[in-house]
C-alpha cells in the first residue's frame, strides 16, 4: 500500500522511528507534494504548528511549519546559521503533555527544497527559526526531551511510561 493510500497518523514517544535518522529525498516531486498536503492536514487537526515525516511514521527528510504566516514546507532542510539564543518552553505532537525549556537559535538561516522541488534559502527569527529547529530536529532522531535535565527527566518518567506503553499512532 503506498504512502498515497494510507491516511498518515501521529506516531507517539516510544515509536522507533522517531529516534531514527531520516533519510533525505533525491526530488520533490507528486509522492512528496502528497505527503507535504496530509502532514499539513494532521498538523492542522492535532493544533500543532509543525511537523516532520518521521512523526506520520516515515523516515524522510520533510518538515512542514506554520506558525501564522502560513504553511512552510521543506525537504533535506539543513540550518546553514545561528544567531543569539534563547529559552522556551516546548511541547511536541509525539510527546503529548510534556513541556520542556529549550534553548535554541533566535535566528537561522535554512535552506532545502520547497513543494515544487526548487532550492530556497530563508532567514527565520523567534517563532519560525524555533519551529524549524524543532522539527529538523526530529529529522535526527532528537526529540525536546533529550534537552531536558537530569531531574526534569526524573519527573517526567512516568509520564513518559504512560505515553511509550499507550497507543503509539493517534489519527488525525
Amino acid at each position: 500500500m503506498s504512502i498515497l493510500q494510507t491516511r498518515l497518523r501521529i506516531h507517539f514517544y516510544g515509536n522507533p522511528v522517531l529516534r531514527q535518522r531520516s533519510k533525505p529525498v533525491n526530488a520533490v516531486g507528486p509522492l512528496e507534494q502528497a505527503v507535504f498536503v496530509q502532514m499539513e492536514e494532521v498538523m492542522r487537526c492535532a493544533g500543532g504548528v509543525g511537523l516532520a515525516a518521521p512523526q506520520v511514521g516515515l523516515s524522510k527528510q520533510l518538515v512542514i511549519v506554520d506558525v501564522g504566516e502560513g504553511p512552510v514546507a521543506l525537504a533535506n532542510p539543513k540550518i546553514l546559521k545561528k544567531w543569539g539564543s534563547a529559552v522556551v518552553e516546548e511541547g511536541c505532537l509525539s510527546l503529548p503533555g510534556i513541556y520542556v525549556k529549550v534553548r535554541r537559535a533566535r535566528k537561522i538561516k535554512v535552506t532545502g527544497l520547497n513543494e515544487k522541488n526548487e532550492k530556497v534559502v530563508i532567514v527565520a527569527a523567534d517563532f519560525l527559526a524555533r519551529a524549524l529547529q524543532h522539527e529538523i530536529d526530529h529529522l535526527r532522531g532528537k526529540l525536546i526531551f533529550d534537552y531536558a535535565g537530569f531531574f526534569v527527566k526524573l519527573r517526567l518518567k512516568a509520564r513518559l511510561r504512560e505515553i511509550k506503553t499507550g497507543p503509539q499512532v493517534m489519527a488525525a
